[in-house]
């Protein structure tokens, strides 16, 4: 890794690496995310560590792989930078999915799950993503690994997968965004508007959510959507699916 290059990678992570704590995690924070961003197609642990001269394939696997890591301080940094830069009343928060093709069955949530740019379903991990964006740049906030009922179900799988046991019960999507709506309001983050596409805005809990919280909102909608004005009430005296207004 170039030199000049290692020293403003190191710069830029300086608010992260503090919120580490650990010496050993703050040395090797730095040659882990070089090896994500530099060269290479494959980015897990033995080639990424086969490409550098600065980290061993034994100190990678430790960095990732041993120990509890508290995301808190992290992501406080991060959130915080995220405000500074984009926050305020002009920003929007953005909701969607981001899958991860994936072979085999042993990733955490893996399972046949739509995935959008391949237009087609796919084995994949999916995740809930929500992200602060300006009319200049978008910077991602949170990205919340979401778990098909296949793996919710499956309690001896969900235990062998070391999943935390307050995320083991089922969520929808729609339910994991707005609570990652709620911790971003409580950290601070501004926003003026949060935009969703139709797989969010079809479900009317996620809309009356977002509206109970007083947040001003647009989503996608199927193009089967019925809409009806707010007077309209059902009348099941005669026809239990007549409406009158």
């Amino acid at each position: 890794m170039d030199e000049d290059w290692q020293v403003d990678l190191e710069r830029w992570l300086a608010p992260y690496l503090e919120a580490l704590g650990n010496k050993t995690r703050r040395r090797m924070c730095p040659a882990y995310i070089a090896g994500l961003i530099g060269p290479g197609d494959r980015k897990s642990i033995q080639p990424m560590a086969a490409r550098s001269d600065a980290s061993s394939y034994d100190r990678l696997h430790h960095f990732i792989g041993a120990g509890l890591w508290d995301g808190a301080p992290l992501e406080a940094a991060l959130w915080g930078q995220a405000d500074e830069l984009v926050g305020g009343d002009r920003a929007w928060l953005i909701i969607d999915d981001t899958a991860l093709p994936k072979k085999g069955k042993a990733s955490v949530g893996v399972a046949p799950q739509y995935v959008t740019a391949l237009s087609k379903n796919a084995n994949c991990q999916t995740l809930v993503s929500v992200t602060l964006a300006s009319s200049q740049f978008p910077l991602m906030l949170s990205l919340r690994l979401f778990l098909p009922e296949s793996w919710t179900s499956d309690t001896a799988r969900m235990d062998k997968s070391g999943a935390p046991a307050p995320l083991q019960e089922y969520c929808t999507k729609p339910e994991i965004a707005i609570e990652e709506v709620d911790r971003i309001i409580a950290a601070g983050v501004r926003f003026g508007c949060v935009l969703a596409d139709a797989g969010y805005g079809l479900s009317a809990p996620f809309r009356q959510a977002l509206s109970t919280r007083g947040l001003c909102w647009a989503v996608g909608i199927p193009r089967h959507q019925k809409v009806y004005p707010v007077d309209v009430q059902l009348d099941t005296s005669k026809n239990p699916w007549r409406l009158r207004a």
